[in-house]
């Protein structure tokens, strides 16, 4: 059983800065797996915002390009999503996923709400 846990959501001004965690737990070798954040817009599909791989080598979707940093620490089996200079388009829910193949995620977590107000 793996446990994908996110957090750090929350309603904040458009400018503004969130860091989401995810912290991830059971029959999971966190170190050899592709962690990534996905955002789901209501009434839009989910879609990739960054991704890691277990060595730290980052992608990131053009539209958070320079605004977002995706990073992990494999002690904590934690990945992390700084994001500065939020806009209204980034609210929606954020899921953390992991894998072993780049867009195939294995798993899931339940999601944390982001709401960047105008």
């Amino acid at each position: 059983q793996v446990q994908l846990v996110e957090s750090g959501g929350g309603l904040v001004q458009a400018g503004g800065s969130l860091r989401l965690s995810c912290a991830a737990s059971g029959s999971i070798f966190f170190n050899t797996n592709i962690m990534g954040w996905y955002h789901q817009a209501p009434g839009k599909q989910r879609e990739l915002v960054a991704v890691i791989s277990h060595n730290s080598i980052t992608n990131y979707a053009d539209s958070v390009k320079g605004r977002f940093t995706i990073s992990r620490d494999n002690g904590e089996n934690t990945v992390y999503l700084q994001m500065n200079s939020l806009k209204p388009e980034d609210s929606g829910v954020y899921y953390c996923s992991a894998g072993l193949v780049f867009g195939k995620p294995d798993y899931w977590g339940k999601g944390t709400l982001v709401t960047v107000s105008s």
